[in-house]
């Protein structure tokens, strides 16, 4: 497993985005223990969830205790595992994704994050989205409160951009460690920020980073599946024996030193593939290839 900087903390390149294990369509108890106990064996110390992660209408958490659970139960080391949670977001019973960012709410959130995973601190607490109707300071505000009071360690935004990370870090200092955005070789938006990033030392960490790569077999390469535009991704996955998921996290992680990539994962294989990408070093051929396979826009 190769090693990333995340606000002076070393983390897995790949960490473990956990919201499939609580969403629609989620695996069993046993399933998802066993997903998060084979990121775990497989090097990732980056656990990444949010309250919100919850079957539409339930209780906030269901994801936070799920790790708290399967951190307790796991046999060995975790004490270099972040858990990066975040706060600002709901789901109501009709599904949709709400989002709430004034600081009463934010640091409640906290609190009730603090407690279901049952830390003395937050590793890392992110702001999952700014909130329209709230000004951007006085919810990045409430971030500064939680670290003054020692109640989340690191912080951290979401679907920012890249005016919000400069705003953000007049407040924030040193203390501002990553940037969470949509980024994959379907979507980048994000572009913009993951050069900012860059720039300022902090991690960039993509969120869906599978766009646009369709699902394989994990038993063996794939053919030319999914979206044509991809085919690269495909193409060079057939030439080296491995999946197409693992090449384009590869790609993602060689387009910065501060990329973190987060796949989902809902199965023991899943994360095992994903977490191969650490150690799948693209020529500059395969890079050419791929990028030119997913243009910005």
């Amino acid at each position: 497993m190769r090693h990333r900087i995340l606000g002076g903390l070393r983390v897995s390149a790949v960490g473990l985005g956990a919201m499939p294990l609580s969403i629609e369509g989620r695996p069993d108890e046993s399933r998802a223990l066993a997903t998060i106990h084979a990121a775990l064996d497989a090097g990732v110390t980056l656990l990444d969830t949010a309250d919100s992660y919850h079957l539409p209408g339930r209780a906030p958490g269901h994801n936070e205790r799920l790790l708290a659970r399967a951190l307790a139960a796991y046999g060995g080391d975790t004490d270099g595992v972040l858990v990066a949670t975040k706060g600002g977001r709901g789901r109501p019973a009709d599904g949709s994704w709400t989002v709430t960012g004034t600081p009463a709410h934010l640091k409640a959130a906290a609190e009730a994050s603090l407690k279901r995973l049952g830390v003395e601190a937050i590793g890392l607490y992110q702001l999952h989205k700014p909130d329209p109707a709230v000004p951007f300071e006085e919810s990045v505000g409430a971030l500064r409160d939680l670290l003054d009071e020692g109640k989340i360690r690191l912080a951290g935004l979401s679907n920012v951009t890249s005016d919000q990370i400069l705003r953000a870090r007049t407040i924030l200092g040193d203390r501002l460690a990553s940037v969470q955005n949509r980024y994959s070789p379907e979507v980048r938006d994000s572009d913009p920020e993951l050069r900012l990033c860059a720039e300022l030392g902090l991690a960039f960490v993509p969120w869906s980073p599978l766009g646009g790569i369709s699902r394989s077999s994990l038993d063996g390469p794939s053919g030319l599946a999914g979206d044509g535009r991809f085919a690269a991704f495909h193409e060079v996955a057939l030439e080296r024996g491995v999946t197409p998921q693992r090449v384009c996290l590869a790609w993602l992680l060689s387009l910065s030193p501060t990329v973190v990539t987060i796949p989902g994962a809902s199965r023991p294989e899943t994360i095992r593939d994903s977490a191969g990408a650490a150690g799948l070093v693209l020529t500059e051929e395969e890079l050419t290839r791929l990028t030119a396979a997913a243009p910005t826009r």
